[in-house]
């Protein structure tokens, strides 16, 4: 694998730049030696909150919108590097608008990739979702066919030219439209804190692990990779009572029933993809599968066999208790406050 990675002098550009993920790689990012972050997105409000909190000219912002060619490929001049994260996330908006997350999440990438092919960019890292995997939800469909389109770029490139990979991830912590910031608004307004199904299992991610995964696919990466961080999970219930107890309050609980598009639980690495995966410890790197249109030609030995293999999700990942949960609730921002005893 290849490890030949720098971002000194180098240019970065994030789409979607103004969301979680966006702020978190800014953090990351401006005390090294990188020449320029790009912030495209089509939030003018955001962009120009970002602009006063950081007062940073190494930050450059583009108003501009993935679904539009022409604006994403004037922002690509000049780029190296690209963090792909502009998409629609939210699972119930997409399912009541599910063109909007074709338009975005799908042909949207497609842009990102062409205008990144066309302007030489090094290498681009598409972000997906464990949402992806096994979908029933428009979103999850969406990410899953935005994962195909960015295999099909890459599969027609040549060594040299732009290097395409993805990274999947499950629930990102205290992220924007997540439910760890409801659950603290609810407490704050002394409403009950709402919940789905108490025994749904999540993977439990902060904005660092996220980051590091993005720069681990940057720096070892390599044409169609695909790279998943392992990570614990928890249930609903156990994710509760872990902030009602750092929070110190006997809020009620209200199960108001599984939305739209909705699993029990989420699967980040399925069990076809682990058939051609390499656990490398912290890590699973699933290769690209090679095979051409040409099926008739394959051997017998070839075939697929998933006799004994286990999916990765959240129901066969480390389960964290109350205990645990709290120990990783500390690492947000939002609870650096809170003693746990």
């Amino acid at each position: 694998m290849n490890s030949d990675f720098s971002l000194k002098s180098k240019i970065l550009l994030v789409t979607g730049g103004t969301g979680s993920f966006g702020n978190a790689v800014l953090k990351r990012f401006l005390d090294t030696d990188i020449e320029e972050i790009r912030i495209f997105s089509r939030d003018e409000k955001k962009q120009e909150d970002m602009r006063i909190e950081y007062n940073n000219k190494k930050i450059k912002f583009y108003i501009g919108d993935v679904r539009d060619f022409s604006s994403i490929d004037n922002v690509m001049n000049g780029v190296d590097y690209v963090f792909h994260a502009a998409a629609l996330k939210q699972v119930p908006a997409c399912e009541f608008f599910p063109l909007e997350a074709v338009k975005t999440n799908i042909i949207g990438t497609s842009n990102v990739l062409d205008a990144a092919i066309k302007n030489g960019v090094k290498k681009v890292i598409c972000l997906s979702t464990d949402k992806a995997v096994y979908p029933i939800n428009a979103m999850g469909m969406s990410k899953a066919l935005m994962e195909k389109v960015a295999i099909q770029k890459g599969r027609g490139l040549k060594k040299g030219q732009t290097i395409i990979c993805r990274t999947r991830y499950g629930n990102v912590m205290a992220s924007r439209g997540s439910v760890i910031p409801l659950f603290l608004e609810q407490i704050k307004n002394k409403k009950p804190l709402t919940i789905t199904n108490p025994d749904m299992t999540r993977f439990m991610m902060t904005l660092d692990d996220a980051v590091d995964l993005v720069l681990y696919a940057f720096k070892y990466g390599e044409q169609g990779d695909l790279f998943v961080q392992k990570a614990p999970a928890a249930t609903v219930d156990v994710l509760v009572n872990a902030i009602k107890q750092l929070k110190k309050v006997k809020t009620p609980t209200e199960i108001i029933g599984t939305r739209h598009g909705e699993k029990l639980y989420e699967v980040l690495v399925s069990k076809e993809e682990m058939v051609r995966s390499i656990d490398l410890g912290d890590y699973y790197r699933v290769l690209l599968d090679n095979r051409d249109l040409n099926y008739y030609s394959c051997k017998s030995e070839d075939a697929v066999n998933l006799k004994g293999i286990d999916e990765y999700n959240s129901n066969n990942t480390e389960r964290l208790d109350i205990d645990s949960m709290k120990k990783l609730l500390l690492k947000l921002d939002l609870f650096k406050d809170e003693y746990c005893g």
